[in-house]
């Protein structure tokens, strides 16, 4: 059974008095435990994808189900609740909050999920360490480098352990050394704990270390590869 499954997915916006297509009658669909990237050039519909995936918009026609459930039958309010228990994001600009602390935003959606304080402490003193941050927890975002920044930003995706993490260009802001031992990491926390990523690129790097590549082009599905990474 599919973890994602898109149904004919189309998304139309409109553009003075024309539309634009932004994805195409796509059928997709991604397996709990797949490291898998949308790739594509600019205007192929990949963040577009991620977004109603991610809850975030939703299709102008066709279905789409994470998690088995079809986001056709919920509301807004149910949509919201949903992006916040079951999706994690990984953004290219790491979206922390300057104001609060490294542990501060990684523990964050627990927050808002209701977790206790001191739940919150423990689980994030684990995935700093098992991140390689650990020491930083006091840190605000301006205090640390563009890749810990990022790992922060992964420890806050996976702290609530989602049923997916959509990254969307995760490494856009990052030299390639620090964005090679970032895509390791998180290809190691597939492997190890079963989390499944799909990314949204057109960075070789991180084509180069996906198990699966979906190639889009004008909102269309051009390819769909297997490969050893």
């Amino acid at each position: 059974m599919s973890l994602i499954a898109l149904r004919n997915m189309t998304k139309i916006y409109p553009s003075g008095n024309q539309h634009i297509t932004a994805v195409d009658e796509l059928n997709l669909f991604i397996k709990a435990g797949e490291f898998a990237v949308l790739a594509g050039p600019s205007g192929s519909g990949k963040t577009t994808v991620l977004n109603i995936i991610g809850a975030l918009d939703r299709p102008t026609e066709g279905a789409v189900a994470v998690d088995q459930c079809d986001y056709s039958e919920m509301s807004k309010k149910e949509l919201a609740d949903f992006r916040l228990r079951r999706i994690g994001f990984i953004f290219q600009s790491y979206n922390l909050i300057p104001v609060l602390t490294a542990a501060e935003n990684a523990e964050f959606t627990l927050m808002l999920q209701g977790v206790p304080a001191e739940e919150r402490r423990k689980r994030i003193e684990a995935i700093f360490a098992e991140l390689g941050i650990d020491g930083l927890e006091n840190r605000r975002p301006g205090d640390l480098s563009g890749g810990q920044q990022q790992r922060v930003a992964i420890a806050r995706a996976i702290a609530p352990e989602p049923a997916v993490i959509l990254a969307d260009e995760p490494t856009a802001n990052l030299d390639s050394h620090t964005a090679e031992d970032l895509l390791d990491l998180m290809r190691k926390l597939n492997r190890e704990k079963g989390v499944t990523f799909l990314f949204s690129s057109h960075d070789q790097l991180v084509i180069s270390h996906a198990q699966r590549v979906v190639h889009l082009r004008d909102g269309r599905l051009e390819s769909d590869t297997r490969q050893d990474a």
